[in-house]
């Protein structure tokens, strides 16, 4: 097997360049593309075709899961490692429902990245005990779905259920339906639970 071709994909210039450092020191490591969001994460995957691809959670225009998803459909021989500063499980959990291979925190040891890169190289997986003991700490919610995400929303910025029905053009009724489901799917019974567990979840930041 020749070098392993990663894509390192983070809107942070510091952190792209650090890990190019890190990999530049591994003989068996070749940093074949980088990108500035998710956006880019996808084109450079599909016209480099890396063994890796090291995806920032959190990046503009296309967050880490979307990019994750589009990358794998594009490419699905490509190994996506998550890479996230968070302290939440929600974001991790649905990259790794779309496919993403591995995950660990950002301020992992250099080692341990390296390590993460050649095992998903060869097939295996990688969570970072930080991760999964996050994971088990607190439990990621279910997925929203779309309708449920823009109620959310509407909920965190004060709507009445009254203003999102006349915003989403649905009855007043059914907003409430939909509050009712997210209220369940994040274990809390009212609004201001809601948008608490939301935001410390970052589930509006996503």
């Amino acid at each position: 097997m020749g070098k392993i071709k990663v894509l390192i994909a983070d809107d942070h210039a510091i952190v792209r360049i650090g890990l190019r450092s890190v990999f530049g020191y591994e003989p068996d490591i070749e940093v074949v593309a980088e990108a500035k969001n998710g956006i880019e994460a996808v084109r450079e995957a599909e016209r480099t075709r890396p063994d890796v691809a090291v995806v920032d959670l959190m990046m503009p225009h296309k967050d880490g899961v979307a990019a994750t998803r589009e990358i794998l459909a594009a490419v699905p021989s490509v190994k996506v490692l998550i890479l996230t500063t968070f302290g939440t499980s929600d974001g991790i959990a649905h990259a790794l429902e779309t496919g993403a291979s591995g995950a660990m925190m950002k301020t992992a040891d250099d080692g341990m990245i390296v390590s993460a890169i050649r095992r998903l190289a060869k097939g295996g997986r990688y969570i970072s005990p930080d991760v999964r003991r996050q994971m088990e700490e607190s439990p990621p919610v279910a997925r929203l779905s779309q309708r449920q995400e823009e109620v959310l929303r509407a909920i965190a910025h004060g709507k009445s259920n009254k203003d999102i029905a006349n915003t989403l053009g649905i009855r007043q009724d059914s907003v409430e339906d939909i509050a009712n489901t997210l209220y369940a799917k994040l274990g809390v019974s009212n609004r201001a639970e809601a948008v608490d567990v939301a935001h410390r979840k970052h589930l509006l930041d996503m």
